[in-house]
């Protein structure tokens, strides 16, 4: 027996093999504990237990999701500048002058709901993490937020604190906040979306990978302590669905400190800078249990882990417990014995706490062959003793029933075209103000202005414009822009198609800036797994998203999958969030959206069909969802994308906007209100096809005086239809069509565009 009292130790596991064990508890299905125990050839310790319940979690494994995401990588296009993709902390891309950038995105969608703040708060956290791990210095983030109905109680309990802790966070980080989206639905009130991304810099040679080698390495964990906070996020937060108990699981929520986190991005970075570490993991989801699985099974296979010296905030915990803790800001370091010296130098520089925990060690070929040897002990007594592959790389994989649900016809034959529209200019006027201003679609600002988009003095365009955009380094113009769509209404009616909506979208975000897209990552936000029409949604948007990076040649680096976003019975929209990065050779070219250069001709880039189903029109002036969402053609995507980044280049435009969530009505309003001046434009036809279709493949540009008879070359010689429609000027916007005109000045756009979220937020 034990000689600590009560703890439960190999041996104890051997001599009491039928002790209960609250596996359920901790979110295993009886076939999955079962599977354990013939791993091990006997029950799991408490501590084994604890490993296997957050590795083989669902956010964690993606037993669920594995076998559509795979998808990514045999649909993979031929891309030379893909330097690590899936499987690693981040992807990273060549972007040219020997430089690599890595960005992910991925989910805290419900801690935020259950803590906002902290939930919100340590997303960012962990996500910059992820992004250091890879060995580059983090510098930009952004994120996609989705809300319920924006005058709801909820909502105003929920997103002023998830608003206050990516602010807090990033902004104490000192890391701009480039851009992102938001977005309302009644589907999301007890279920927001709560996706950050962010971006690094570094040089080939300084890309750094999760992995164990050198038998005699030491194991070092950096940074925080560790604390009762965030135990159980994994498996007991993430990985299961709402309901009226979930505010109780508040101790699951970690709590971030961004200051030590700056402390700790400082000191990596010097320790990559020095070349004292042969592997890095960040400890996030599944804390110490994931690092050392995933470094053990990267590297030799074998590693020894004394976890009695893990430094505790909170000395009552127990090896389970340590091992659960999601505590933020920690590290875990690979370090040659003859480096440990110098590397606790560099630690205890930054006043970073840093402590030797284990080692790493060869494996037989029998251990080899059984998937590695972990062996962890608590005061001299062996708590665990697993193959750390099963825990990492060997998980259950399901292949969940799915099926197109049955309401699905219904919901497509509900055609949007049925529905009322305006019959006067002056129906035609107030709508447009109403759609201008609805939430999601009017002004960010109340959220935007919490954030820093400026600090570190390399964004060159950042929110409201339809990419952010960041220099790479002080001796170069090279940039990088970044953009993030995902539409749930259009995704609900088709996944497929709404899926690549999304990607287009983004892709079309980054090429209006000026930018050529290089790579994909994404964050997919659906219900329930076990929801037979909930996993149609995803294996139709998977697939969906692998056949569009496919054609138009962008990888998927990797991202994140977020299940049971739902509240019992009730899943949100499937909500596929896209993040496109795309690369721009001098910065000085980029565009934004806003029309200030009185006398610019403004032109109308791609095709216009009546296309309603799922439209921003369509909800805000109906509550309407049903139809079919516009259709797809990726050729043209990439022609506009072309044009535009082309455009940039050769100095041809002064403006650029796509055309989504409202249409053309919207995005002029938009440019017109952004410059500060009017534009008048002509549409031929129906005026109400013209400014609310959301038809893909299109921009409005302001071409430059004298460059007009170029871009219309430039366009026709991609394919790209093109139009003249109008001229920026004056101080209202006025649209002229064969019925009449509709006029508001800037003033009365402005007041609608800018009026609600200050209003329904007033108070809070």
């Amino acid at each position: 027996m034990s000689e600590v009292p009560g703890l439960d130790t190999v041996a104890v596991a051997h001599e009491n093999p039928d002790t209960p064990q609250p596996y359920a508890e901790l979110g295993m299905a009886k076939d999955e504990y079962e599977r354990v125990r013939e791993i091990l050839g006997r029950r799991p310790t408490a501590a084994e237990l604890a490993i296997y319940s957050v590795m083989w979690s669902e956010h964690c494994s993606y037993k669920s999701s594995k076998v559509h995401l795979r998808q990514f990588g045999e649909k993979a296009p031929e891309n030379d500048a893909l330097l690590v993709g899936m499987g690693e902390n981040a992807g990273v891309v060549d972007v040219g002058d020997g430089r690599a950038v890595t960005f992910k995105i991925e989910s805290h969608n419900h801690p935020s709901y259950v803590e906002p703040h902290q939930g919100a708060a340590t997303g960012v956290g962990g996500i910059v993490r992820d992004i250091l791990t890879m060995g580059a210095r983090p510098v930009a983030v952004m994120d996609a937020l989705r809300f319920g109905p924006a005058d709801a109680d909820d909502t105003k309990r929920v997103l002023p604190g998830v608003v206050s802790g990516i602010s807090f966070y990033g902004n104490c980080l000192g890391l701009p906040n480039i851009g992102g989206e938001i977005g309302f639905g009644a589907g999301y009130i007890g279920n927001p979306l709560v996706n950050a991304l962010c971006v690094g810099v570094m040089r080939h040679e300084d890309i750094k990978l999760a992995q164990a080698p050198g038998p005699g390495n030491k194991v070092v964990l950096f940074g925080s302590t560790t604390g009762p906070d965030g135990i159980g996020g994994a498996s007991v937060l993430a990985s299961a669905t709402f309901d009226d108990e979930s505010h109780t699981k508040r101790p699951s929520v970690q709590v971030g400190d961004p200051f030590m986190e700056k402390l700790l991005i400082e000191c990596s970075l010097e320790l990559f800078e020095k070349d004292m570490v042969v592997g890095i993991q960040d400890l996030g989801a599944a804390g110490v249990s994931c690092a050392t699985t995933e470094l053990a099974a990267g590297g030799t296979g074998g590693m020894n882990i004394q976890l009695d010296r893990v430094p505790l905030r909170d000395h009552r915990l127990t090896p389970e417990e340590i091992l659960m803790s999601e505590s933020q800001e920690r590290m875990m370091a690979i370090v040659e014995p003859s480096k440990m010296e110098a590397f606790l130098a560099v630690c205890d520089k930054w006043q970073i706490l840093a402590t030797e925990i284990g080692e790493v060690t060869d494996v037989t070929a029998e251990e080899a062959a059984r998937g590695g040897r972990l062996v962890m002990t608590w005061h001299g007594e062996t708590v665990v003793d697993m193959p750390p592959r099963t825990a990492s790389d060997e998980g259950p994989v399901y292949e969940r029933p799915y099926a197109r649900p049955a309401s699905q016809d219904a919901l497509q034959a509900d055609d949007a075209a049925r529905l009322d529209r305006p019959g006067t200019d002056a129906e035609l006027r107030g709508q447009l103000l109403r759609v201008l201003g609805a939430p999601g679609v009017g002004d960010p600002t109340w959220v935007t202005q919490q954030y820093d988009s400026y600090v570190r003095g390399d964004t060159v365009v950042s929110t409201p414009h339809d990419a952010g955009m960041i220099r790479i380094a002080d001796d170069s113009h090279r940039g990088v822009a970044l953009s993030t769509d995902g539409n749930g209404r259009f995704t609900r009616l088709d996944p497929y198609t709404g899926t690549q909506l999304a990607y287009a979208e983004a892709y079309r975000n980054v090429a209006a800036t000026g930018a050529r897209p290089l790579a994909v990552t994404n964050c997919l936000n659906f219900g329930s797994p076990e929801d037979s029409g909930v996993m149609w949604q995803f294996a139709e948007s998977t697939r969906g998203l692998a056949d569009a990076c496919l054609q138009l040649g962008t990888p998927v680096t990797g991202g994140n999958v977020s299940f049971y976003n739902q509240t019992g019975d009730v899943a949100i929209n499937p909500t596929p969030v896209i993040g496109v990065l795309g690369v721009i050779d001098d910065v000085r070219t980029r565009l934004r959206t806003a029309f200030a250069s009185e006398g610019t001709r403004v032109f109308l880039l791609g095709e216009t069909r009546p296309e309603f189903g799922g439209s921003a029109w369509a909800d805000t002036i109906h509550a309407h969802l049903g139809g079919l969402p516009p259709q797809v053609d990726l050729a043209a995507e990439a022609a506009l994308g072309e044009v535009l980044a082309t455009a940039a280049e050769r100095g041809l435009a002064d403006a650029a906007h796509d055309l989504s969530d409202g249409g053309l009505g919207v995005a002029l309003a938009e440019s017109a209100l952004r410059g500060g001046l009017g534009v008048r434009v002509t549409v031929g036809g129906d005026a109400f096809t013209a400014l609310f279709s959301e038809s893909g493949a299109r921009a409005v540009v302001a071409v430059k005086p004298g460059e007009e008879e170029a871009f219309v070359a430039l366009a026709a010689a991609h394919g790209v239809p093109v139009e003249q429609i109008g001229m920026v000027g004056g101080e209202s916007l006025s649209v002229t069509h064969p019925g009449g005109t509709v006029e508001i000045p800037l003033a009365e756009l402005r007041e609608s565009y800018e009026g609600t979220l200050p209003a329904l937020m007033s108070g809070v």
